[in-house]
Formats: structure tokens, sequence, C-alpha cells
């Protein structure tokens, strides 16, 4: 068996031939030899180390202000049943904006904004407050129950039987009258 496997390995041996040049394939021709490749010279020069400040243009902040569009606009919002009322009215020339805002306070106040803004002063607001804050009394904290007594599901017993009746007769005497 060892020497069938020997004789195969000297025939894969012979087939297999490193001093025959490789086939060309697609075009490429073979090396020489296979160790034989050697990286190119660099074709260019290191550049030499320069310590001097950098030269960069710090970033402007330059504000740029895009020529606003003169507006006009107003709402207002009247809901008594859900205790809304609020609304807003602004006025713009397209270089300075204008406006009022009012809105009712959960405390019962009326807070009224009256304002100005443009890209020179920024926003500039007064705030006003109309009627007198009302708070409710404080009721102390009465826990009440989240459920009531149980009532009964069930009603009272009704026996499902009835007297029982006797499974026996009169026993027989097991034995007869005395000798004597």
């Amino acid at each position: 068996m060892s020497s069938k496997i020997a004789l195969l390995c000297m025939a894969a041996m012979a087939l297999a031939h490193p001093d025959r040049p490789a086939q060309n394939g697609y075009g490429y021709s073979a090396p020489s030899h296979p160790l034989s490749y050697a990286p190119p010279a660099p074709s260019y020069k290191t550049p030499e180390p320069s310590y001097s400040a950098p030269s960069y243009k710090a970033p402007s902040y330059e504000e740029k202000h895009e020529k606003g569009m003169p507006f006009d606009f107003s709402f207002e919002v009247q809901d008594e049943y859900k205790g809304l009322d609020f609304g807003h009215d602004s006025k713009s020339d397209g270089k300075v904006v204008n406006g009022e805002y009012n809105v009712l306070l959960p405390d019962g106040r009326t807070q009224i904004v009256t304002y100005t803004a443009d890209h020179y002063n920024g926003y500039l607001a007064d705030v006003k407050y109309e009627g007198e804050a009302k708070y409710p009394d404080p009721k102390p904290y009465k826990p009440s129950p989240s459920y009531g007594a149980p009532a009964p599901s069930y009603g009272a017993p009704a026996p499902a039987y009835g007297a029982p009746a006797p499974t026996y007769g009169k026993p027989k005497s097991l034995y007869g009258a005395p000798n004597h």
C-alpha cells in the first residue's frame, strides 16, 4: 500500500515542473523568477519640516440679514366651554415687527405682551397683567372608597335529597330456640 502512495507522489512531482515557464494568461508575461519583485524607487522628494505659524484665514462671523417682507396678521380664540381666551396681532414693514398677544392664565389673570423686534435692537417685550389672581380654597383630602360592600352572589342552599329510606329488612334469627 505504501509503495502505491510513493508511486503516486512521484508521478505528481513529475507532472509539476517548476522549471517550466508559466503559460501567458490574460496577456501578462510571466516573471523570470517568483521572488524577483522589487518595489520601484520613489519618484518624489519628501517635504522638509516647517515650524512656522499656520497660514489660514480666521473665519468671519458677519451676520447677513435678508430684507424682510411686509405682513399683517391677527387671530383670536375664545372658547368659554374649555376656558380658552387668547389672541395675537402682528404687523411688519419689512424692517421692524410690532405686535401684541394676550392669553388668559389659569389663575384668572390676562397676560398682555406688547413687543417690537428688529435686527438692530432684537426682541423687546413689555409684559402686563390684567385682573387679580384667584386661587381656589384648599379642601382637605378625604379619600372615598372606590368600591362598595360586596353583594352576595348566591342564595341559601336548597336540599337536593329526601329523607333516607331504610334498605334493610327484619333480621333473621341465626340460632334456634334454646334446648333446656
